[in-house]
């Protein structure tokens, strides 16, 4: 996901891509641990993009915060 695409997004659905993608990397991590995983790059692009996610939605707290006092 890119940051452009991240931005068009609501505040509702970041929040809710947010916990898809933490549990994305909890099922990652699980199957790791219980089956071999094919594309071990999925755990970095994941992280990324709740990083990113997270950016926006900090962002987005900070410019309302901001615009309030």
């Amino acid at each position: 996901m890119k940051a452009s695409e991240v931005r068009k997004l609501s505040d509702e659905e970041v929040a809710s891509e947010v916990g898809r993608l933490r549990r994305h990397l909890f099922d990652l991590r699980t199957q790791a641990v219980t089956e071999k995983i094919e594309d071990t790059s999925q755990f970095l692009k994941t992280k990324r993009d709740i990083a990113r996610l997270l950016t926006e939605q900090r962002q987005r707290e900070t410019g309302r915060e901001a615009q309030a006092s």
